[in-house]
């Protein structure tokens, strides 16, 4: 029986270009199965950074239809194909990712079919896709050791968005996605040895160039604040708190710390892109550091 529970962060950043934070998305290793949630820009890049590919990828998450989440997604199917994969995609979303998806493979068809014929690669199988729309909150996959759970959060005006919550050989992680301080959240991933939730440093947004404080304050509504953040990981009661999704991509670290600290007494990381947290174990790696989060009591 496979007892993996882990995450590499592919991606911390958001929808600002950063070439040290790259788009959403994070690798989850869960039983036996390699899952992939949203795939922003620059993940399949990432995705090889970190050792995997597209063609080990077993199925891929999506939390909610917004094109920093999204982008790479052609990207991902075709560059799986070059890289061996020989059975088809699985994709899990909400209502309106069949459609972005079989949209997103008509637009590249007809160069899709000049690759094909050119290439005479002996399997088309990675160019097969199962999309899976998701409208009830509960156990998506439980399979090979490993049990994935859809939680809806709070993202309005878009919506649905999801968290995902996944477990394996008794411990738990949960994944925000895109979202406002949400109790529904807070009770999905009550007790989880980690918390990835996204971040919002909206006192570092500065008014500039076509930007409107009307329309900065539209986007701080619905994420969740750098002195929020904390609240959500004592009331759940999680174990560490792992901050991505960082907006501005290129917020103060310490600040970041400092606010999240106020209002939880855990372990807190600022995410990187490549690092990579073993739930079970309680190791973190990025580049040459490696550590460990303390035992919970």
């Amino acid at each position: 029986m496979n007892t993996r529970l882990g995450i590499t962060l592919l991606g911390t950043g958001c929808p600002a270009v950063s070439t040290k934070r790259y788009g959403p998305a994070n690798l989850v290793q869960c039983g036996g199965l390699n899952l992939l949630v949203d795939i922003g820009s620059g993940a399949t890049q990432r995705l090889v950074g970190c050792g995997a590919s597209g063609a080990t990828v077993d199925a891929l998450l999506i939390t909610h239809i917004h094109t920093d989440h999204l982008v790479d997604l052609y990207q991902f199917i075709i560059s799986s194909w070059h890289q061996n994969r020989d059975r088809k995609q699985v994709i899990y979303g909400p209502p309106g990712v069949r459609q972005l998806v079989d949209s997103t493979m008509e637009v590249w068809k007809a160069e899709r079919d000049l690759r094909i014929k050119w290439e005479k690669r002996s399997s088309l199988a990675a160019l097969e896709i199962e999309v899976h729309e998701l409208d009830v909150e509960g156990v998506i996959l439980e399979q090979a050791g490993g049990r994935v759970s859809m939680v809806e959060v709070e993202h309005q005006p878009v919506e649905p968005a999801f968290g995902f919550i996944f477990e394996s050989a008794g411990h738990k992680l949960a994944v925000s996605g895109d979202t406002r301080y949400c109790e529904n959240l807070v009770e999905a991933a009550r007790d989880a040895d980690v918390l990835v939730h996204e971040v919002f440093d909206h006192g570092s947004m500065p008014i500039r160039g076509t930007r409107t404080q009307e329309g900065l304050d539209n986007v701080a509504a619905y994420h969740t604040a750098s002195t929020d953040v904390g609240k959500v990981a004592t009331q759940a009661g999680v174990g560490c708190l792992v901050l991505t999704h960082i907006v501005p991509p290129d917020a103060d670290r310490s600040k970041l710390l400092a606010q999240a600290r106020a209002e939880y007494a855990g372990p807190v990381i600022v995410g990187e892109d490549l690092m990579a947290i073993d739930v079970i174990t309680g190791t973190v790696q990025w580049g040459d550091v490696n550590f460990s989060l303390p035992v919970r009591s």
